[in-house]
């Protein structure tokens, strides 16, 4: 069956799915997301004039790490040798939000589609570490899956976000 779920074995028990068999196959994940702030906020971003520092480069790197890490933090992931993780920002004036897009490349046996959401999650939440001095109220919002591409399962467009 197509759509079972690989991380449990017959008696419901939760497994680290086995690879050995997989394909190394060139594999590539983006994910999405966004934060509202209020205007003092954006503005303190956009300016960089945060008490905290340069907020974008502080998340991109964080979003880096995490991204790096996140068979340590998800317990059934594979750890990776990841090739590539970028974390591009886009600010958004209309809405005072930050959108943040994590891009994760890697060759080998299982995709990277938990690296690219958990680069651009902890990417968002250092936004917010970094700025709730000015805004305990800053919304993150549809963190998801934007395309993967590599493996057997092949390419996926998020049909709920078109680009």
């Amino acid at each position: 069956m197509e759509n079972e779920l690989t991380h449990f074995d017959q008696s419901g028990n939760a497994v680290m799915v086995d690879v050995t068999e997989k394909n190394t196959t060139h594999r590539i994940a983006t994910a999405r997301g966004s934060i509202a702030v209020n205007a003092q906020t954006f503005e303190a971003i956009q300016a960089g004039s945060a008490q905290k520092g340069d907020v974008l480069g502080v998340a991109r790197v964080a979003g880096i790490m995490a991204a790096k890490k996140t068979s340590e933090l998800i317990p059934l992931c594979h750890p990776l040798a990841l090739t590539k993780c970028t974390i591009d920002f886009e600010l958004v004036p209309d809405t005072n939000e930050v959108i943040a897009t994590c891009t994760v490349k890697v060759t080998g046996q299982t995709g990277v589609e938990m690296e690219a959401l958990t680069g651009v999650t902890v990417a968002l939440l250092t936004i917010y570490d970094m700025c709730k001095a000015i805004d305990k109220g800053m919304e993150i919002k549809a963190v998801y899956l934007v395309h993967k591409s590599g493996g057997k399962s092949g390419d996926f467009n998020n049909p709920n976000h078109k680009e």
